[in-house]
């Protein structure tokens, strides 16, 4: 089974490092355009451009903050200048900003983890349903958590709360999508080994994640990458509004 993406067209929110990144290079080595979306980390993201290019692939980087609907409308709206058109959107986009506790949470912060993690799936879906709905064709893969089923740890609730409202959302898209030929399905990653871990947990606290893990290690991104690739290729044309859980065992149904 071989998985190609010859001339389609795929925006990455958030592919300047992990998941992102990891996502970005898989789609670009099965022969995708790839748009390798970054909020304030240029020199990351144009890295991995660099790095598509000089694997045969082509890419190119687009600023934007994707929780405002201005600056999502001209990220597809310059993705479409240059590659004509949106066939798949993977939004990996959000963060965790920083751990609190709900007592001590600012209003702010709670916003914040929101907007950028919530809000622009909604915004960036918005921009490019009617694109995909004009060629009825389209795959939208949303990145949820393992927070979203278990609570997420101290001092991410509003983590753990935005990623469980990515999970609902993207059910209610895949029934609203499907009749237009737009499949949506949801990504739900446990402890993979990225910056997110380097920067809000500690290694102590990493290493209790790593052995409530059956497998007894920490995924890697590209572990996250494939499947993502699998959903938005031919060979899951029957699977729709599902989320898939990559997390080495930790949370089995």
């Amino acid at each position: 089974m071989e998985i190609r993406f010859d001339n389609k067209v795929v925006l990455v929110t958030g592919a300047s490092s992990g998941i992102g990144r990891a996502t970005a290079r898989e789609f670009a080595r099965a022969d995708a355009k790839v748009v390798v979306h970054y909020n304030v980390s240029k020199d990351d993201a144009e890295a991995v451009v660099d790095t598509i290019r000089k694997e045969g692939g082509e890419a190119i980087a687009l600023q934007a903050d994707v929780s405002k609907k201005e600056e999502v409308d001209t990220l597809v709206k310059e993705t479409i200048n240059r590659f004509g058109t949106i066939d798949i959107l993977i939004n990996n986009a959000g963060a965790l900003i920083k751990r609190e506790t709900l007592e001590n949470m600012e209003e702010a912060l709670w916003d914040e983890v929101m907007d950028v993690n919530l809000k622009s799936i909604f915004l960036v879906s918005q921009a490019v349903i009617p694109i995909m709905k004009e060629k009825k064709y389209g795959k939208i893969i949303n990145l949820t958590s393992i927070a979203a089923r278990v609570g997420g740890g101290v001092g991410a609730g509003h983590y753990s709360a935005s990623k469980g409202g990515i999970l609902t959302l993207s059910k209610n898209m895949a029934k609203e999508l499907a009749p237009y030929g737009i499949i949506v399905n949801a990504i739900s990653p446990g402890i993979i080994d990225t910056r997110f871990h380097e920067r809000f947990t500690s290694p102590e606290v990493f290493n209790k994640f790593r052995e409530s893990v059956v497998l007894k290690r920490a995924g890697t991104a590209e572990e996250v990458a494939w499947p993502i690739l699998f959903l938005c290729s031919e060979y899951a044309a029957y699977i729709v509004g599902e989320t898939i859980e990559i997390n080495g065992g930790q949370l089995m149904d």
